[in-house]
């Protein structure tokens, strides 16, 4: 791998980390990260969901693929429902973002969250001292372009699973993530990167829309325009006037956001910047920004994802502008073009 390239991906991922980032302990002993609560966001009882941990494994690549699926109930003679797949950030594992899938699921939407081995929950866990060096791997190209592997791989099994058959329509399926997950979806959904005077491989024309919470740009690459700027998918930004990632030797302003939202050249795509929030809001955790807000921030973004969704499909034609008339007191910014 060229020594610039990995440059990049262990900045991105350093600055990604701040997000997902657990208190340390002040030792050098193995450690282990107690499991984070979930914040209990509502949800309206307009529906009934079942939730699935699904382990498969790609032969293909041998990298395991775990993912959790949060399904509507099957109704009987209901259509096919509409189908997000997930992306989590640095750290991450399938059981974060739930109040994301919980949400959809309940209204009418499934979510399949992925998890990506090379650069899930693992990295926080073994010696300290060696945590660098698992930062590291997980943000070596490789690892980029396997999590996008992950997400086309998931995809395959989620629609041919006999299980769910005729239960998840094909032809409406969003790519989603957050963070280090905003690049992977972005990359699934058409950014494009070049290596050797080819463009690599990796969009899933299945993937119709895109959702990215806090999305970075690809440091290195040069102009987001250069990147992101032939993507044609409708897309959602997420993000926060406060969405900054700032460590040691790094920093990433909130500006990052808006320019790849600027930069992308999809003709329908919207912008919806909360005043309040850090980079770490949109995860499970409850401790960014305060419960009162947190709770907020959650429960607006859940309901946006949501009606995005209904509206790239059709089904709720001005579901964006009804959010904005509902939240705008929450937000610093709504663009929708």
């Amino acid at each position: 791998m060229k020594r610039g390239l990995a440059k990049v991906w262990m900045g991105m991922c350093l600055a990604l980390a701040a997000a997902g980032e657990p208190a340390w302990a002040e030792t050098a002993q193995p450690m282990a990260v107690p499991p984070v609560a979930a914040l209990p966001v509502q949800i309206a009882p307009t529906g009934d969901y079942e939730t699935r941990d699904l382990d498969w494994f790609d032969a293909t690549r041998d990298r395991a693929v775990p993912a959790r699926l949060y399904l509507p109930k099957a109704e009987a003679g209901a259509a096919p429902v509409p189908l997000l797949v997930f992306s989590h950030g640095l750290g991450g594992t399938r059981q974060g973002y739930s109040y994301l899938g919980r949400y959809l699921a309940a209204h009418g939407v499934a979510s399949l969250h992925v998890q990506h081995v090379g650069s899930d929950g693992s990295i926080w866990t073994g010696n300290l001292m060696l945590l660098a060096f698992r930062m590291q791997s997980a943000a070596m190209e490789r690892e980029a372009m396997a999590r996008v592997q992950d997400l086309h791989f998931a995809l395959d099994q989620a629609l041919a699973a006999p299980e769910w058959a005729g239960r998840l329509d094909a032809n409406k399926v969003v790519v989603a993530g957050h963070s280090y997950g905003a690049n992977t979806a972005m990359l699934a959904a058409g950014a494009q990167i070049w290596r050797d005077g080819k463009q690599l491989p990796l969009r899933d024309a299945r993937f119709k829309a895109a959702l990215l919470l806090s999305s970075p740009p690809f440091y290195g690459e040069g102009s987001p325009v250069g990147i992101v700027g032939k993507m044609d998918v409708p897309a959602l930004h997420i993000t926060t006037a406060e969405d900054e990632i700032k460590v040691p030797g790094y920093h990433s302003p909130p500006s990052d956001r808006i320019a790849v939202f600027e930069a992308m050249g999809s003709e329908h795509k919207a912008l919806a910047v909360f005043e309040q929030g850090s980079h770490g809001i949109f995860t499970d955790r409850i401790v960014a920004g305060g419960e009162a807000l947190n709770q907020q921030v959650k429960q607006a973004t859940q309901e946006l994802a949501l009606d995005f969704v209904q509206q790239v499909f059709g089904l709720q034609p001005v579901a964006l502008a009804s959010w904005h008339e509902r939240y705008k007191s929450l937000l610093a910014r709504f663009e929708l073009r």
